[in-house]
């Protein structure tokens, strides 16, 4: 199955494009080398890869800036690899949507490891249903779920807020779709990664409040609430009514 990954690798130092697109080649995954993050957005609009590894230290647009592009758009794996070594560049990184942050000088075996357990991750979470095994109530099988001005159209992954359609990623729509299954219920961070991002996801779990926040810039007056010391929550006047969409609809 690795054949048919394509994997973008952009870095400025050409040795170490080489190094690691040898070694991804040698797994039969496809490779693409970019030297700067403008490459890698003109590519991100044209022809975009299943996975990216970006320096942070780029020409011109970094990698951060690179990584929140694209994270804005969808939830292709990402990993960061960089000489900054810090915890605030860690935290940053995984803050900003990347999936996995390794230092250099790393070794390219163990790149490949983690761009293998990625991509495994982001094939379960496009092929199966289970988030995990932490509890849920049953959900009886709808086409939409509603609360007040907020609707999901569950079969075709559609979001649409006071009527409007907001376009969401998939982790941004699984979000609101656990919220939806038990309005009003306050989870921790550690119960939003498991459903989802699924038990085996490996990082920060401010990655949830990363989440959060872009879901609330999309749709400003949606109500979801932190809640201090724990987590998060969304308010729900009424309970959710899930029901099947009619032939006309």
């Amino acid at each position: 199955m690795s054949s048919h990954y394509r994997i973008a690798v952009v870095d400025d130092d050409q040795h170490i494009r080489n190094l690691v697109e040898a070694y991804l080649n040698k797994e039969s995954y496809q490779t693409i080398g970019l030297e700067s993050a403008e490459e890698a957005l003109r590519l991100w609009k044209q022809d975009p890869p299943d996975l990216w590894v970006l320096d942070i230290m780029l020409p011109g647009m970094d990698g951060y800036e690179l990584c929140r592009q694209i994270r804005n758009e969808a939830e292709v794996p990402i990993i960061m690899i960089s000489a900054k070594d810090t915890e605030v560049d860690k935290i940053l990184g995984l803050e900003l949507g990347s999936d996995d942050y390794l230092v250099k000088p790393f070794s390219p075996r163990e790149l490949v490891a983690r761009i293998k357990r990625q991509l495994q991750r982001s094939y379960k979470l496009n092929h199966s249903e289970d988030k995990g095994t932490l509890q849920q109530p049953p959900i009886p099988s709808v086409s939409r779920m509603e609360s007040g001005k907020l609707q999901l159209v569950l079969e075709e992954r559609r979001v649409f807020w006071h009527g409007e359609e907001v376009d969401m990623t998939s982790k941004e729509f699984e979000m609101l779709k656990v919220f939806l299954e038990q309005p009003n219920r306050a989870f921790t961070r550690e119960d939003l990664l498991t459903l989802v991002w699924g038990e085996d996801y490996f990082g920060s779990d401010r990655a949830v409040d990363h989440l959060i926040k872009r879901i609330r810039k999309k749709i400003e007056d949606l109500p979801i609430e932190s809640v201090w010391g724990h987590g998060y929550r969304m308010r729900t006047d009424r309970s959710v009514q899930s029901y099947e969409a009619s032939p006309s609809n």
